[in-house]
């Protein structure tokens, strides 16, 4: 059973927003684009993308055993995931910008070296582990059944299209990089609507039955 059109149409947009705004992947791949090359970028991208099957895997799981242990426990996590969301949104919505790209600073290295240093950076991320539990239950139905299967296919699709924008990025690292650094401002109106998504994710948890 495939997620339905209007799961993929609204948690593609989402995840899209979310990974194009400022952070520390993106702006890490950029960083490595600018001062190694495109496809220095684009392989320390790959390995960031693909981190997130780790998170995956473990959202899938976590979700799994909800499931057999209570629907009840399932319900539980996504209020607790809303409200996770809404403090990730407000925060994004007090974000004062001022991104920058700057070299990576790391030591030359092979195109192996820098994706496994892209890989292994996502995958041990706490962080990253904890958004993908919040914010992957958001879009699954449960009335639809098989929701660890949804799970994983929202997983797969959220590195899928991570692998697509981090490799534009990194492709496109020089130009995007100086873009930002003569627009600091633009991060900032990114985050705006990062946090609005969040926030809106959250509430519509908070107050569905």
């Amino acid at each position: 059973m495939l997620i339905t059109p209007e799961q993929l149409i609204g948690f593609l947009g989402a995840a899209m927003l979310i990974t194009v705004s400022p952070g520390p992947d993106n702006l890490m791949v950029l960083s490595v684009g600018m001062s190694r090359g495109r496809r220095q970028g684009m392989v320390f991208g790959l390995g960031c993308a693909l981190g997130c099957l780790s998170h995956t895997l473990l959202a899938t799981l976590g979700v799994s055993a909800l499931i057999k242990a209570s629907p009840l426990a399932f319900g539980a996590l996504k209020l607790l995931g809303g409200g996770y969301l809404i403090w990730l949104g407000i925060g994004a919505l007090r974000s004062r910008g001022g991104a920058r790209v700057e070299g990576s600073g790391l030591p030359q290295e092979s195109l192996g070296q820098l994706f496994a240093k892209g890989l292994f950076a996502n995958a041990i991320n706490p962080k990253v582990v904890l958004f993908f539990l919040s914010f992957l239950p958001q879009f699954v139905l449960a009335e639809r059944g098989d929701v660890s299967w949804q799970t994983a296919q929202l997983g797969v699709l959220f590195t899928l299209q991570g692998v697509v924008i981090f490799g534009l990025l990194g492709y496109f690292s020089g130009s995007v990089g100086s873009w930002i650094n003569r627009h600091p401002g633009a991060g900032m109106w990114m985050d705006r609507v990062a946090g609005a998504i969040f926030v809106g994710l959250g509430l519509k948890l908070l107050v569905s039955r």
